[in-house]
Parts: C-alpha cells; sequence; structure tokens
C-alpha cells in the first residue's frame, strides 16, 4: 500500500491542527479528551510519515543532481542507493501505522479463565495462567486487580476473572483468546505419565459506562448467602449477588467481597463488560469472519496454544510457531515473542487484504 505525497501533507497537517488546538486551552472536559486521544493515536502516524516524506525528498533532491564532479556524483550515488534500499521499510512502517485501529484497541480489560479438561489439573493449569499474564502486565506496567475467584483445595481456579488496566491493554492481550492445552505430569500423578488438560482464556475490553447503559428494569437482582471454600465470613451474611440481563439472559454472580453493596458493582462491572463484547461480535460479525485467517476467530471453543512441559516448548497453532521456551513464557518476559508475532500476522494480512 503506496501512500501518496499529497496524503503524507495531510497526516501532517492535521498532526499540527490538532497541536495548536490542544495548546490553544480553549478545550476542556470531553473535547480535551477527544482531541487528545486523537493526537495520541495519530502522533505515530505522523512520525512514520514525516520520515517518508523525508526520504522520498532526499531521493527526488539526489537524483536531479547534475553536480560534474564524479566524486561528488558517486557519493549522491551511493546515498540514492541507500535511500532506495531502506524506503521500502519506512514506507511498510508508516502503512502498518495507517491501519484501522480496532476501537477497543487502547481500552483495559477483563481477563476470565477458566478450567477446562482435566479436572485438579486443569485448575492448577489455569492459576499458570493467571500468574503469567500477571507478571506479563506487571513488566508492561499495567495493574491487575481480581475481580472473583473460585478455587479448588490444591490453589488451582476452576475461574478467575480480573481487571487488566493500562496503556493499550486490550490491543496486547486480545489475541489470548481460546483454548490454551498443557502437557505434562501432573503433581496427583504417581506413575509419571503425562496428561492433556485444557484451559480457556477470554479476553473482552471493559466499557466506559456511557459505552453501554443498562437500564434498571433490563434486570433482575437476586441476593442470598455465599457459598463455596473457606473464609470465616462466607455463610454468613447475605451478600451474594447474582444479575440476570433479561433481554439477552446473560448471568453473573458475584460474591467474593463482604458487602452486598460491592459485589452488586463488581457484578454490574462484569455484566456490562459482557454486553459490550456481544455488541462489538454483532457488530462486527462480517468484519471477523472475513479476517479469521492465520490469526483466527478468537472464539473460545478453538485451541490457540500448547503448553508441552516434556519438551519445554509453547507452540501457537494460529501461526505455526513453536518456541522452546517455555520456562521464560510462564514468566511473563517470553509471552511477549508470541503476542508480537501474532500481531504481526495480523497486520500481514490486514494489509493484504486493503490491496486487494
Amino acid at each position: 500500500m503506496s501512500v501518496s505525497d499529497t496524503r503524507l501533507a495531510q497526516i501532517t497537517e492535521r498532526l499540527a491542527e490538532l497541536e495548536a488546538r490542544l495548546g490553544s486551552g480553549t478545550l476542556e472536559g470531553p473535547a480535551f479528551v477527544a482531541a487528545s486521544r486523537d493526537y495520541a493515536e495519530l502522533e505515530p502516524v505522523a512520525r512514520a510519515a514525516a520520515q517518508v516524506r523525508t526520504m522520498r525528498g532526499e531521493l527526488a533532491e539526489l537524483s536531479a543532481s547534475t553536480d560534474p564532479d564524479p566524486e561528488m556524483r558517486a557519493l549522491a550515488d551511493e546515498e540514492i542507493a541507500r535511500i532506495k534500499a531502506e524506503l521500502p521499510e519506512a514506507e511498510h512502517a508508516l502503512a502498518i501505522a495507517m491501519l484501522p485501529r480496532d476501537s477497543a484497541d487502547s481500552r483495559p480489560a477483563m481477563l476470565e479463565i477458566r478450567a477446562g479438561t482435566g479436572g485438579d489439573e486443569a485448575a492448577l493449569f489455569a492459576a499458570d495462567l493467571y500468574r503469567m499474564y500477571e507478571r506479563f502486565a506487571a513488566e508492561q506496567g499495567w495493574r491487575v486487580e481480581m475481580v472473583s475467584a473460585n478455587a479448588n483445595e490444591l490453589g488451582g481456579f476452576k475461574e478467575v476473572v480480573a481487571n487488566v488496566a493500562g496503556t493499550g491493554v486490550f490491543a496486547r492481550l486480545k489475541y489470548e483468546s481460546g483454548v490454551h492445552r498443557v502437557q505434562r505430569v501432573p503433581v496427583t500423578e504417581s506413575g509419571g505419565r503425562i496428561h492433556t488438560s485444557a484451559a480457556t482464556v477470554a479476553v473482552l475490553p471493559e466499557p466506559d459506562e456511557v459505552d453501554v447503559q443498562i437500564e434498571p428494569g433490563d434486570i433482575k437482582i437476586d441476593i442470598y448467602r455465599a457459598s463455596g471454600a473457606g473464609g470465616q465470613h462466607v455463610n454468613t451474611t447475605d451478600s451474594a449477588v447474582r444479575l440476570t440481563h433479561l433481554p439477552t439472559g446473560l448471568v453473573v454472580i458475584q460474591q467474593d467481597q463482604r458487602s452486598q453493596h460491592k459485589n452488586k458493582d463488581k457484578a454490574m462491572q462484569v455484566l456490562r463488560t459482557r454486553l459490550y463484547d456481544l455488541r462489538r461480535a454483532e457488530a462486527h460479525g462480517a468484519e471477523a469472519e472475513a479476517r479469521k485467517a492465520m490469526v483466527g476467530s478468537g472464539d473460545r471453543s478453538e485451541r490457540i496454544r500448547t503448553y508441552n512441559f516434556p519438551q519445554g516448548r509453547v507452540t501457537d497453532h494460529r501461526i505455526n510457531l513453536t518456541l522452546h521456551r517455555l520456562p521464560e513464557i510462564l514468566e511473563g518476559p517470553g509471552l511477549g515473542e508470541l503476542i508480537d508475532a501474532l500481531t504481526a500476522e495480523d497486520q500481514v494480512k490486514r494489509l493484504a487484504a486493503l490491496d486487494t
């Protein structure tokens, strides 16, 4: 996708216009927030555009030179060759920067991990995945807050839900949705046999309250006594909350907090996120179908990755990438390489779609 010089100039002018508006002191409230967001999104595009404009300008100037000095001509030819070699990469970087962005990319996300097939071993694996994302988030400077958890006696999670807040959270974590499979000898296995277990991961962008309006009459609220493992406050007060969204049938149960009010707030947060995800899926159904390709749909029923402990490897099946660095990936830092590869594959597919 080649970007015209006219379009490059328009990008530069638009950034200068935004800079002037932000520096004028006339913008307040939502208008200032919107302009700041537009500037943050446009600035890397403008930076890439400026580099391409500079390189094209230098190339045109050098090519038009008629200096009779053979030595100067030789230097000019050498510089022309260098720019011609580097310009395609700069133009590719600009094309990537200009790709349409998912409006949810800059949002925080709700991370949901559920144990699948494999019983206690699947729950332990779900806990491993949760710790992996916690460590990765810490490395990115994000904040993770657990919303709810259903733990087993071995320290695993049958289900765990958390908020992840920070810069570009959903953009980085959205490729993690799907079925994650583990192959290893469980701690409960005395015969040394390798078992295969699974856990599902869902990463949902979190909406602002203005994005999803929930009418009071659309919700049925049930209050009951919390149940489950452990804790001196369990089964002592009617604090657990179950919300049913009548138009969609979505049900959210929250009982981790001691107060009914806090449980209701957490449940509303989860409900709002799931409704937002449902509406996004409905709105982008056709587009998502067209872009499945190698990166996949992100559907929770789709097996996306295998963690093989005996061989110390992790394989992402969507892009056929295998890394023999399982410990580093589970510790958090190595996960970035997988996410970078998935992001790059998605960008290649989207660029190809624009050219057809």
